[in-house]
């Protein structure tokens, strides 16, 4: 099927997960400062906000080796970066709140609903199956599926592609202000969520802000969708 040309009754809500369908980021800040201390790279909140958040594992070490690292330095850093965030974010691990009911009015009315997300696949697993949410999502697309990480908009592509939905009829829920750049760019509304940055740092960038789903319903989602 083509997307070339909007349909107006096919509609669809891309899902970023870290911070978004899951309230994981303080997990995921406190292992990158444990890595970084690890292996003597500087670290603070600032920069982990603003530099990584939201990039693929190979854009993230890249930016912290000042090079590109080759596919082995990736896995061996990335797993030990992502045992730690997962041994520690485990017990904790559950759905955003009011995600679930927000993603069954979604699917009510006949939107199709999308994780695209920069994480490993290994995240992936763990939070979709973890938190029994995989059945939700009509598509998963992970950071394996696409060239290039957020910024660019390829995730959001390739998800707007797997579920037949034009661009214009997405909304891409986002924390990172990478992901927004990314979702902007491939042509879709944004609504931030403010896991990562505030409410007033993520207004301007985004046609909303909601610090969880229980901050929207299905008028708002509308709303969102048409302007």
């Amino acid at each position: 099927m083509s997307i070339q040309q909007p349909d107006p009754t096919l509609r669809a809500a891309l899902f970023d997960m870290d911070g978004v369908i899951v309230d994981n980021m303080a997990y995921h800040e406190t292992a990158w400062r444990l890595f970084c201390e690890n292996h003597g790279f500087p670290f603070s909140r600032e920069m982990y906000y603003t530099n990584l958040n939201g990039k693929n594992s190979f854009d993230s070490f890249a930016y912290l080796l000042g090079r590109d690292p080759s596919p082995e330095e990736v896995r061996q850093m990335s797993d030990e970066k992502e045992e730690m965030y997962r041994n520690s974010y485990g017990p904790a691990l559950e759905p955003a709140e009011g995600l679930i009911s927000f993603l069954n009015i979604l699917h009510e009315y006949g939107v199709k609903c999308a994780v695209a997300t920069s994480a490993p696949i290994e995240n992936v697993q763990f939070t979709l199956d973890g938190t029994g949410l995989r059945p939700l999502f009509d598509v998963v697309v992970d950071a394996s599926m696409v060239q290039n990480g957020k910024p660019a908009p390829d995730i959001y592509l390739k998800a707007a592609e797997l579920v037949e939905v034009h661009p214009s009829n997405c909304v891409v829920f986002e924390d990172a202000l990478l992901g927004i750049q990314a979702g902007k760019a491939a042509g879709m509304k944004v609504v931030g969520v403010s896991t990562s940055h505030s409410k007033d740092e993520l207004a301007p960038l985004t046609s909303a802000v909601i610090a969880d789903f229980r901050e929207i319903n299905w008028e708002q989602f509308e709303f969102v969708l048409a302007h």
